[in-house]
């Protein structure tokens, strides 16, 4: 049954980024997909992949985060952030990005199931602990697409070519403010993760993953770098791309390119 909800959840996911690609390519023109209209597929999607990650992920055994699953559960919250997120916030644009990558993790967490309990069955503080560091990648996830979108946008009126999609997108000084905002709580998020991590000193040590807290502690300084220079130097514009790529850089390092390597090279579980 999981394959059929799956394909059906992706093809959600697709459309939901087909029309709001649609809708940014036809911004000021009529017949343009609605908002709302262009996002129901989306939480259509999520409730469907949520189905699916209650058999996959959360097992009786615990939490199964296999390198696909994690991805896919990745992949999940990021789509159900930004739905959430653009209730509130004009960040429906990065959907187009969030949405076909939610699709594909989905299809990969399928194809590809491996059994990885990271966390026993009633070990809530480190389920826990999982999911507030899934959260915060998540949120900085966003944050690098919305600082990719940023740099389009800065170089497109750099060279005096305002129209196109350009309609269709917040003006930049909205941009750079909602691009802080994500930076913001996702180094809160990473904050509370690097700290509760401690306490799961011997868990991260008996996993080999004493690498990925490093990694994570260099992400962690790029984006505090980088809020510190915004509050002191009123940093903006490509300096505030580049640090926050660079702070994602370590941080995708740190979750998955570990998980990769032990998992898919290196075979330890």
């Amino acid at each position: 049954m999981n394959p059929i909800i799956g394909s059906l959840a992706a093809l959600l996911y697709l459309l939901s980024g087909g029309l709001l690609a649609l809708r940014l390519a036809r911004a000021g023109r009529n017949m343009t997909p609605s908002k709302s209209g262009s996002l129901l597929p989306g939480w259509g999607a999520a409730l469907l992949h949520t189905l699916i990650l209650a058999q996959t992920v959360f097992q009786s055994a615990g939490l199964n985060l296999g390198f696909f699953n994690a991805l896919s559960f990745t992949g999940w919250l990021i789509g159900v952030v930004l739905l959430v997120a653009a209730i509130v916030r004009p960040v429906e644009n990065l959907g187009i990005i969030a949405m076909p990558v939610a699709a594909l993790t989905l299809v990969l967490g399928l194809r590809f199931p491996a059994e990885r309990i990271v966390a026993d069955a009633g070990r809530w503080p480190l389920e826990l602990h999982i999911f507030i560091a899934i959260l915060a990648y998540s949120l900085l996830t966003l944050a690098a697409a919305q600082a990719v979108l940023l740099a389009i946008q800065d170089h497109r009126l750099r060279r005096r070519l305002p129209g196109g999609f350009l309609r269709g997108i917040p003006p930049l000084t909205t941009m750079e403010s909602l691009l802080f905002q994500m930076i913001s709580a996702g180094f809160i998020l990473l904050s509370i993760t690097l700290i509760s991590g401690l306490f799961f000193l011997e868990d991260l040590f008996a996993q080999h993953l004493a690498h990925k807290a490093i990694l994570s502690f260099i992400a962690w300084s790029v984006f505090g770098v980088l809020l510190w220079g915004r509050w002191r130097f009123g940093w903006r514009g490509r300096t505030a791309i580049r640090w926050t790529l660079s702070g994602f850089a370590f941080l995708a390092l740190a979750y998955f390119g570990s998980k990769l390597v032990l998992e898919l090279i290196l075979r330890r579980y």
